[in-house]
């Protein structure tokens, strides 16, 4: 009897799911034409979506983190002795009341990062200063470029649409904050942000107009999340698993996603 595997409900790590006994859907192949197909994206997709799982994946992929991809389509097209430095910002954490503590938090981020990259910054005071300085010490520490993961870019904004004034002071933020990436080209590998909501370009990436939506392109469609035809396939793996198919009507009603068509 093949062993039982377990759906990976919130499950947001990458090894984690590679590591215990999961259901996992290859994405591999789709991260593969990102990375070749260009170096900014942006997506966007319901909470639930995989979208925390992709990134990091995208994350363990560019650190070079080989041992979790063992089997996947990638395993053997890779350039597994080139490694970047990652950094991955996720603002999908509890409610960020006001824009005090969305800046004290980012700058959280930003510092508890510096040891990890193996950099130490002295502009901490301005928020886009400091990520600024982190990321051009990191280029010039690790000798590449950097690879910056946004995770729920949006949720500080999200959190407070029936205040829209302090909506409004969270998207200013936020905009000054990621205007940083497009004055630190020189310095970045790949940029990958993702969201529940889709705000225009000119309100909050501001002068990011490289930055490529993905969001509707059948390219990537199954980027996230399980297809229907992953769908049956989860399902038959955990009928052989448990000896029963009574798991079925529970993979349909959690994970049944079917493709984006324009």
């Amino acid at each position: 009897m093949h062993p039982r595997k377990k759906l990976p409900i919130g499950i947001q790590t990458f090894p984690v799911i590679r590591s215990e006994p999961f259901i996992y859907v290859d994405k591999t192949e789709f991260i593969w034409q990102l990375v070749d197909g260009g170096r900014y994206y942006f997506l966007s997709r319901p909470r639930r979506f995989g979208k925390s799982l992709l990134v990091d994946t995208l994350r363990c992929l560019f650190e070079g983190r080989r041992e979790w991809f063992a089997g996947l389509w990638i395993d053997d097209r890779w350039d597994w002795e080139v490694r970047y430095p990652v950094l991955k910002l996720s603002l999908g954490g509890g409610v960020l009341t006001d824009q005090t503590d969305l800046q004290r938090h980012l700058h959280r981020l930003l510092t508890d990062y510096e040891p990890i990259l193996g950099v130490t910054c002295t502009r901490r005071e301005v928020l886009r200063d400091h990520l600024q300085e982190l990321l051009r010490l990191t280029a010039e520490r690790h000798g590449c470029s950097v690879v910056v993961l946004v995770d729920e870019y949006d949720k500080p904004i999200l959190d407070h649409l029936t205040d829209p004034d302090q909506a409004q002071a969270m998207r200013e933020i936020l905009r000054d904050f990621y205007s940083v990436l497009k004055d630190s080209e020189e310095y970045l590998r790949f940029l990958f942000l993702t969201g529940a909501s889709k705000f225009s370009k000119v309100s909050v990436f501001s002068g990011l107009n490289h930055l490529r939506d993905i969001t509707l392109d059948t390219r990537y469609s199954a980027l996230c999340g399980y297809t229907q035809a992953n769908c049956r396939a989860g399902i038959r793996g955990l009928a052989r698993g448990s000896g029963s198919g009574h798991h079925a009507p529970v993979v349909q009603r959690l994970y049944l996603v079917r493709r984006i068509r324009l």
